[in-house]
Formats: C-alpha cells, structure tokens, sequence
C-alpha cells in the first residue's frame, strides 16, 4: 500500500525568465563607447552610424557621443517601400 495520496502531474506550472528586451538609453541621451542602447528579437531597429550590432542583434554604441532615433525608408526586396525606425550615436 502507498504512504502518500496521489498527487498527480502539473503541467503548466512552469514560467521561463524575463528576458529584459527594449530600449536602454533614449533619444537625446548621452552614451558611451560600448554602451548598449536597445535590445531587440531580430533587426526591428535598423543600425545607422557610430553604433554596432551584437550577434543576438543588440545595438550598442561605437564611439562617445548622443543618441538619435530615426525613420528611414527601406526598399523591400518585391520593391515595396517600407518606413523602418534607426538608430545612430552623434559625436559630441
């Protein structure tokens, strides 16, 4: 005979850790070499100058300066054209 009532299975009792996405540092803020400034699933914000781009598509800061948010218009390989947001860091 058991010691111990069945206690059955729960499936659904499991939650995975935040992952901390989104915009680090705003437009108009200062930032420094190697800052990150936005985290992101894929090239949501398109990378203009003085940033780079991390292998999990993270964009941080190249050179010392003041972030800008911008829209840029993007030919789509049908040859659509699309407004895409981007990113550059301004030397002071």
């Amino acid at each position: 005979m058991a010691h111990r009532k069945a206690g059955g299975s729960a499936k659904n009792l499991r939650d995975s850790n935040p992952k901390y996405l989104g915009v680090k540092i705003a437009d108009g803020q200062k930032v420094y070499k190697g800052q990150v400034i936005l985290r992101q699933r894929g090239t949501k914000t398109l990378p203009g100058k003085g940033v780079g781009v991390g292998k999990d598509h993270t964009i941080f800061a190249m050179i010392d300066g003041v972030v800008k948010f911008s829209t840029v218009r993007k030919t789509n390989f049908t040859g659509k054209t699309l407004s895409r947001k981007q990113v550059s860091v301004l030397p002071l």
